[in-house]
């Protein structure tokens, strides 16, 4: 049997430890029956009641008149001016910056014409002073006008199911961080079990369950899974391997991850980290796969230092510059709606470049010292693959079928935003359904037939993020992760943690543990509200401000310790080499380290250069 060929068992052989599942089943039934903390009704009444309260405020202060006898356009008004609320836009200025496109965004239903009388009644007939007044008194109401004792009625059951739903969300993510560091389970069971949890308390119906499974990510974890297949059946995996590490003088192992770092994370920081993961996954497979030896039949620690290191470098990639990912461009637009102040791409690059080339090496060395292949030399692994590339001849035509159909992919994927802002397109295509349409390309090109995907794809990791999608949303949308932010933070405050360094510390770590269970985005909306307004009242119109809202976007991408963290963790882990622990191996060193070279690049190197003529803090 060649070594391809050969199975291996993965933890989806296992089966259920009982003794071990008890455990966190437990501390999920403890969390449900433990009588609900005020904090928790506190955060639920303002998620379910919050919106409609402060939209009925703002029609009244606005219109003089309640919500249920106002036009469409009042309510448009309204809306528009709660969301700008909800993200700490509070100025006319801000609101008059709006077009349509925004609206439809965030789901306010809208036709042209009442967004035109809505916009032109703000601009034309409320002054920057009313506006003003009328946005603080809504803060105020949301903040601190509703109080759950003064509900009655059905205001109050709406305020318990709130609280409910973040009790939910914080017992499922029990559960599922302690099944994940046990494996007491085969993990992609634990995706279903988030579904079955959701559906039986309560907080979403079998209706909704089986349509949060399915996200863009997860279309693009399933479409990278599939093209890596046809690359591999066609062979042209070995040629772009050989032609990247080729001309290595000594192709030592570790020189090989530092070429993965080297390359990865900083195309990290301007293109798509999950496409790169998908890319490079069939590369490191093969180079692992054509290092054993008769004498050396299999070396795990080999396989889980390449995975790993393909992984870590999109990792840290990604805060380089504003297109690395949805975090970076969250926190710009919370600092410019709060306070006025804007970065600028390259200015972003300037300040936060730097963080990447200080952890290149770091990551490179911790991941080196983590792991201990027997295999070090990776000669004999180019060998082999100039010579299966020798027998294979010239480029045959499935080869460059299947090349020309992965440039177009890459392409789409780089592309596919800008043309849509541009209008070349006329729909958002997103990068999952255009990994969806490059492997369903392949098959209607002839290069693959189902059967490869069915043996080839590991569908229990498509499964796996399906349910860490779920996960995240809960987290976000019930309101527990702003609920655990704003309790870690209220509770520091006390002890003095509450300004400077030490404020950024506990924003950073508190933003880096989140991270780690949802996506970076909703990590960073979930924290960035909160510490950008503390930072606002305790040093003002300082250098603090866009220095917490970078070191925010920055500690949303230290998502190392599991595998659900972020989708290059999961598209590396289809390779089968990896075993959740592994991540904890590499992941718990590096977050820490991460964290220390934030604050102390913020002390140091953004603290001596200041920005621009803003007073430091």
């Amino acid at each position: 049997m060649t070594r391809e060929g050969r199975k291996k068992a993965t933890g989806y052989d296992k089966y259920v430890d009982w003794k071990m599942f008890s455990i966190p089943v437990v501390l999920l039934f403890l969390i449900l029956l433990m009588p609900t903390p005020y904090g928790m009704k506190d955060v639920g009444t303002e998620y379910s009641l919050g919106t409609d309260a402060v939209v009925e405020r703002i029609t009244v202060d606005l219109f003089s008149r309640p919500s249920q006898d106002a036009e469409q356009w009042h309510l448009v008004a309204a809306r528009m001016m709660e969301q700008n609320m909800q993200m700490g836009a509070l100025t006319k200025n801000r609101f008059l910056k709006r077009d349509i496109k925004w609206v439809k965004r965030y789901k306010i239903p809208v036709d042209q014409i009442n967004f035109d009388r809505a916009y032109a009644f703000v601009r034309d007939n409320v002054s920057d002073e009313a506006y003003a007044g009328i946005m603080k008194n809504a803060l105020e109401l949301r903040k601190e006008g509703l109080r759950y004792e003064d509900l009655t009625g059905k205001d109050r059951q709406a305020a318990d199911k709130g609280a409910w739903r973040i009790k939910v969300a914080i017992a499922m993510g029990a559960f599922v961080v302690l099944c994940f560091l046990t494996e007491c389970i085969p993990l992609p069971a634990v995706s279903f079990c988030i579904g079955l949890i959701l559906v039986f308390t309560g907080v979403v119906s079998r209706q909704q369950v089986a349509m949060l499974y399915w996200d863009d990510a997860v279309w693009f974890i399933m479409g990278s899974l599939m093209f890596a297949a046809a690359f591999v059946k066609t062979g042209v995996d070995k040629r772009v391997c050989l032609m990247m590490f080729s001309r290595l003088a000594v192709p030592n192992a570790r020189y090989i991850t530092l070429i993965f770092f080297l390359i990865i994370a900083p195309l990290a920081a301007f293109i798509s980290d999950h496409a790169l993961a998908a890319m490079f996954l069939p590369i490191g497979m093969l180079l692992y796969q054509n290092s054993l030896t008769e004498e050396i039949p299999e070396d795990p620690e080999l396989g889980k230092m390449m995975m790993i290191a393909i992984a870590m470098a999109c990792n840290i990639g990604g805060p380089g510059a504003p297109s690395g990912g949805a975090r970076n461009v969250i926190m710009m637009t919370y600092l410019t709606d709060m306070f006025g102040m804007d970065i600028g791409y390259l200015q972003w690059v300037t300040y936060c470049f730097p963080y990447l080339v200080i952890m290149i090496p770091i990551t490179w060395i911790v991941v080196n010292m983590r792991f201990k292949p027997k295999v070090t030399s990776l000669a004999p692994a180019m060998n082999h693959l100039r010579a299966e590339i020798s027998r294979m001849g010239g480029w045959n035509r499935q080869q460059v079928i299947a090349l020309v159909i992965f440039v177009v992919m890459v392409f789409g994927w780089f592309t596919e935003k800008e043309f849509y802002n541009l209008g070349i397109y006329p729909v958002r295509l997103g990068i999952g359904v255009i990994a969806v349409a490059g492997a369903m390309a392949y098959i209607l090109a002839g290069i693959v037939n189902w059967r490869d995907y069915q043996e080839k794809v590991d569908w229990g990791v498509v499964w796996l993020y399906a349910g860490a999608i779920i996960f995240g949303r809960m987290l976000d949308e019930t309101g527990a992760a702003y609920w655990l932010a704003r309790s870690v933070i209220d509770g520091l405050a006390p002890l003095g943690m509450d300004s400077g360094l030490s404020l950024m510390a506990i924003s950073n770590g508190l933003t880096a543990v989140l991270t780690n269970l949802m996506a970076d985005g909703p990590a960073a909306a979930a924290v960035g509200p909160i510490t950008l307004n503390m930072a606002g009242l305790v040093h003002p119109g300082t250098t603090y401000l866009p220095f917490m809202a970078m070191s925010t976007a920055i500690s949303s991408s230290f998502a190392y310790c599991l595998i659900i963290g972020t989708p290059p963790n999961a598209i590396v882990y289809a390779s089968g080499y990896l075993e959740p622990k592994d991540y904890l191996r590499v992941g718990i060193p590096l977050w820490f380290a991460a964290n220390i070279v934030l604050l102390g690049m913020t002390a140091i190197y953004w603290a001596s250069r200041g920005f621009g003529e803003l007073p430091g803090f």
